[in-house]
């Protein structure tokens, strides 16, 4: 070995070699870091900001500019969060906003509240709720559901992920109600560690849309959630004869995706370099369409949020695409106007670069389904109409609102009323005086909004 190393030839040939092996390597890695780091993608749009009221604003437009507390803390708490709501009575005069939240991060018991004057001021803390929604352990979702035959059900549901020190990993928690929310079954467990499938769920169900058969309606849901290692996963919800939740065993949707040309592709390597998770589904045409949408967060931020697309229920998706900047953020909560536009609310994330990204907070997209669908399909530079910054999130240190903002908010309930107005609400440190992260509303119509902007399209400000 001394004399191949004495050899000239030999230590040239072996430098050369390394040399070469470590170029390869690096181009390797410097390829492969990049296609997973991306420059943010698509311009933005103008934004109407109803944290501060200009001078001179019109007496029947002051409104919007009203934040609506929800919940401040009734019960001594300097933290909650992670609100969703559902409309109650649709169509009537007597519609409620109901609202769901939990006193802490995440964990925590459920409290709920409800609106019967389109989110101008609510009730007191419901009482009579479950027992077993005191120990709830993750961010509730609630949603409607309706059947082929007119019946009504509400489902709850409250995953059950790894805490330190609590209960973990331990499948997902689910209540119904049979009459209007005024009264819920306990939590039924699916897919915990005793199970055939146990499952570590976050943010179950960030979507639950309903499915068809043969292009008609049938009695089933398709129910999305990720786990702690960014598997995404969907389950079908039906019910048995007796009127039981039934859901069907997890599956990784996105191993079922299929390219441009046809070809099948598995995309869950993509999903989780990018940490894909928190995952909104729309359906197409003011939500009576064939065709589904998901969008969802890139938890990395070193890629916009991802897109995709099926034309067969969730069988099968289209390869996932960055979202333009403008819908770029997390936890995405999609519904349509009257008018046949779609508003998206989410958590703000303003990619700086590759690497670096700040939030303006808790901002609303105004669009039409079809811009996204043009930007995946062609990058056409359909971006929307506009987006709204609903509420300032203070950062520490911020005595007034500014473009930067606290990123910790933009989980949302979003309930559209018949006459057009939208309720948003969710969490945040809205003052910052009191230091608080609580619960609060914003009531908009975009008729209104439409006129704000229209302000800010002419003048700039």
């Amino acid at each position: 070995m001394k004399k191949l190393f004495k050899n000239k030839k030999f230590v040239a040939a072996l430098s050369v070699t390394l040399s070469l092996l470590l170029v390869v390597g690096l181009s390797l890695f410097y390829a492969f870091f990049l296609r997973y780091s991306t420059t943010p993608k698509g311009g933005k749009l103008k934004t109407v900001d109803l944290s501060v009221m200009p001078a001179g604003t019109p007496a029947d437009l002051e409104y919007l500019y009203d934040l609506n507390v929800i919940d401040f803390g009734d019960g001594g708490e300097e933290y909650m969060a992670h609100p969703d709501s559902v409309l109650l009575n649709p169509g009537t005069e007597n519609e409620i906003v109901y609202t769901v939240y939990v006193g802490g991060h995440g964990k925590g018991p459920l409290q709920v509240k409800t609106s019967s004057d389109g989110g101008k001021t609510y009730s007191s803390r419901l009482t009579s709720l479950p027992k077993s929604w005191e120990k709830s352990e993750e961010t509730p979702t609630v949603y409607e559901l309706q059947f082929v035959g007119g019946e009504k059900k509400w489902i709850l549901i409250s995953a059950n992920p790894k805490w330190p020190g609590y209960l973990s990993g331990d499948g997902f928690n689910v209540s119904v109600s049979t009459d209007n929310c005024e009264t819920w079954t306990e939590f039924q467990k699916f897919y915990g560690k005793d199970s055939d499938f146990p499952t570590n769920p976050i943010v179950a169900m960030s979507a639950l849309v309903r499915l068809k058969e043969n292009g008609a309606w049938a009695d089933k849901w398709m129910g999305l959630f990720h786990d702690n290692k960014f598997r995404l996963y969907k389950t079908i919800l039906t019910f048995d004869e007796d009127g039981n939740p039934n859901w069907s065993q997890p599956e990784e949707y996105l191993k079922n995706s299929v390219t441009a040309s046809g070809k099948k592709t598995d995309q869950t390597f993509l999903a989780k370099m990018a940490k894909l998770c928190e995952v909104e589904c729309v359906r197409s045409s003011n939500g009576q369409g064939d065709e589904l949408m998901i969008i969802g967060r890139s938890n990395t931020k070193r890629m916009n949020s991802l897109m995709a697309y099926s034309t067969d229920e969730g069988e099968t998706w289209t390869e996932l695409k960055e979202a333009p900047a403008a819908v770029n953020g997390e936890r995405h909560k999609a519904e349509y106007t009257p008018d046949g536009r779609m508003v998206m609310t989410f958590r703000s994330v303003e990619r700086d670069g590759r690497f670096t990204w700040h939030s303006e907070g808790l901002v609303m997209w105004v669009g039409k389904y079809e811009d996204l669908k043009k930007w995946y399909d062609s990058g056409e530079n359909s971006l929307g109409d506009y987006r709204v910054k609903l509420a300032h999130v203070y950062l520490s240190g911020q005595t007034e609102p500014a473009e930067k903002a606290g990123s910790d908010t933009g989980y949302c309930g979003v309930v559209v009323l018949s006459d057009g107005r939208i309720v948003v609400s969710s969490y945040g440190k809205f003052d910052a005086e009191s230091g608080k992260t609580y619960i609060a509303s914003k009531t908009v119509k975009l008729e209104d909004l439409d006129k704000l902007y229209a302000k800010l399209a002419k003048t700039g400000s």
